[in-house]
Order: structure tokens, then C-alpha cells, then sequence
């Protein structure tokens, strides 16, 4: 694989640890889940865990503010063009 992108001039490969959660964006997204919708709960069943996950996802998915903020702790930039409404 080294050789291949050595041989690229547009690839640029970055090494990261296997397990680097302050550089996954959604560790964030996950760490408001915790403190947010699943807080508290003690889910019946796992169909229970299931709809309050997606009720929270849907909540974060309207605020782009949110998903800015997990991308921005990371220390990351966005590098394509955020698709605007459709």
C-alpha cells in the first residue's frame, strides 16, 4: 500500500493510532447520546434502545451547530463543500 501511494502525487496519507477517539467526530455525537436521550433510562427492551437512539440522531441531524461542534473539537477541518438542502 506504501508503494502504491508513494507512486500518487494527488494521495496524501496520514498514519493515525488504531483507536484515537479525540479525533473521531463522533465519539462527540455518541458522548451527547450518553448525556442526552439515553441518560437516565433504563431501556425495557432493545427495541426501546433503539428508538430513543434514533430519536436523539434525528434531534442532532437539524443542528448543524452540534455536528460542527463534535467536528471541531477534533481539531479537523471539513476539506469538500457541505451539500446544501435538497
Amino acid at each position: 500500500m506504501q508503494a502504491f501511494i508513494d507512486a500518487q502525487d494527488w494521495i496524501s496519507a496520514y498514519h493515525l493510532p488504531p483507536y484515537a477517539p479525540d479525533l473521531n467526530p463522533v465519539e462527540g455525537i455518541w458522548s451527547i447520546l450518553r448525556r442526552t436521550t439515553q441518560a437516565n433510562t433504563a431501556f425495557t427492551d432493545p427495541d426501546h434502545l433503539k428508538r430513543r437512539l434514533r430519536h436523539g440522531l434525528r434531534h442532532i441531524q437539524h443542528r448543524s451547530d452540534i455536528i460542527d461542534g463534535c467536528l471541531t473539537g477534533t481539531g479537523l477541518t471539513l476539506t469538500t463543500p457541505r451539500l446544501q438542502g435538497q
